[in-house]
């Protein structure tokens, strides 16, 4: 009765801290991928990697350079989304309009930028 069989693995606790110290370093691969312009929001949102099934919407926005909160929750509102929903969540049409959305201001972001360049 005392024998009981006892797993060779490491405890249920330890492995769940393995995989969530895996997912966060990966996520932070990520938002440095994002960040140093690597690979687009637009794209994580599209395709969604397995880091980031899980992540905030907001966390995906804000990895981007010279997005915070603000910036964040406006362009969400518009689209009826809220700052807390995981990306992994996402409809196919939501993905559609926010990575649209996302491109159109990146490119309109660069544009400005060139004009500004330009005429410098």
């Amino acid at each position: 009765m005392g024998d009981t069989a006892m797993p060779t693995a490491a405890p249920q606790h330890l492995r769940a801290l393995e995989h969530a110290n895996r997912v966060r370093l990966a996520r932070a691969v990520l938002k440095r991928r994002i960040a140093a312009e690597q690979v687009s929001a637009a794209e994580v949102v599209m395709n969604c990697p397995w880091e980031a099934a899980s992540m905030e919407i907001s966390d995906v926005l804000m990895a981007q350079r010279r997005w915070g909160r603000a910036r964040c929750r406006r362009l969400l509102l518009s689209l009826g989304l809220t700052e807390n929903k995981q990306v992994g969540t996402l409809t196919a049409r939501q993905r559609q309009a926010l990575a649209a959305l996302l491109t159109a201001k990146t490119s309109g972001a660069s544009l400005l930028h060139g004009e500004m360049l330009a005429h410098a």
